[in-house]
């Protein structure tokens, strides 16, 4: 998470009949890799090698800024979360997260019975925050620490690269994407893959909804699923419903990976995130558990790692109408 640009907001709806997703053919969606292994997509859906539909509901964890926090996971599981999307680093602005470390999150996430989403945060902004790299560049990571991630298909879901492009050249994103996820399966990952859209995650222009279907078919695995981030752009009803209900409609796989209760960049309507999720069965990670700072303390879900003290976004996360307390299910693995 970073600060995000309201830029472009104000004429969305102009550009909505043009970035809407049309009833193309949705072969490449619905079809399954037979052979796949744990986690996987099918008809647009995140399933289970049961078959069974997992719907996230969780929340994001800074793990690379605060690694002695490990109890952390113990206290996301037990107010209720079936799912955490943990920060890493590639070692290009932070300190790097080594395989020891990957295999040791993974482990807290099954010792807790948590399904983990591992994303590189050093991407975050490409093109316009200075110090971010490529998802090429994650790529060479995850291949870096690839042996922590082999044989964990069905607890691990992979975010390529947080907020993958800024709000220059996004246009880029796809060719990228594209790249990021041939590469990585050429390398021998059968998991998840998770992509984030381009304008730090909000996709205000477009582009991920508009190309979605093109990277999805790119996968030879057919298993990689869309992440949107919703801070001030989606400040109304509308914006919130005609972006998720477009890729449902389409049967395209959509999470909302982030979101909040506030930012500095609008007042997102997270009262209908959480229930146009509920109601289209799509999951969603708040943002975020701890630590935040330079302005955003606010989006804290509890204070100083303590899960006895839940802020007021916490309480609305965890305990309010739609939140997760009342509709996380626990994935099947466990």
């Amino acid at each position: 998470m970073k600060l995000r640009t309201r830029l472009g907001a104000l004429v969305s709806a102009a550009f909505a009949a043009l970035l809407a997703l049309g009833p193309a053919a949705q072969a490449g969606a619905d079809a399954v890799d037979t052979q796949a292994v744990g986690l996987r997509i099918s008809n647009g859906r995140l399933v289970e090698s049961t078959g069974n539909d997992f719907v996230m509901r969780g929340v994001n964890h800074a793990h690379t800024w605060f690694r002695t926090q490990t109890n952390s996971f113990a206290d996301i599981k037990r107010l209720g979360a079936n799912t955490v999307r943990v920060v890493l680093s590639t070692g290009d602005r932070w300190t790097r997260n080594d395989a020891a470390d990957v295999t040791n999150v993974i482990n807290l996430c099954r010792n807790n019975r948590l399904i983990c989403v591992l994303e590189a945060h050093d991407t975050t902004g490409y093109g316009e925050q200075s110090g971010a790299v490529s998802l090429s560049r994650a790529v060479d990571y995850w291949i870096s620490v690839q042996s922590a991630l082999a044989g964990q298909e069905n607890y691990v879901v992979l975010n390529i690269g947080n907020e993958p492009y800024g709000n220059n050249n996004a246009g880029a994103w796809t060719a990228d994407t594209q790249s990021a996820i041939s590469r990585l399966r050429n390398a021998g990952f059968d998991h998840t893959l998770m992509v984030d859209a381009p304008n730090w995650g909000q996709d205000w222009s477009g582009t991920m909804r508009s190309n979605a279907q093109a990277v999805f078919n790119s996968d030879v695995d057919r298993n990689t699923l869309f992440s949107v981030h919703m801070y001030g752009v989606y400040d109304t009803a509308a914006e919130v419903r005609d972006y998720l209900n477009a890729f449902v409609n389409a049967r395209l796989p959509i999470v909302v990976g982030e979101f909040g209760h506030n930012h500095s960049d609008g007042n997102p309507d997270e009262d209908t995130i959480m229930a146009t999720a509920q109601q289209l069965g799509v999951g969603y990670l708040g943002w975020s558990w701890s630590g935040n700072s330079g302005g955003v303390e606010y989006l804290d879900l509890v204070t100083n790692f303590n899960s006895g003290q839940l802020t007021s976004w916490g309480q609305r996360l965890f305990n309010g109408a739609n939140g997760i307390a009342a509709t996380s299910r626990e994935a099947d693995i466990y």
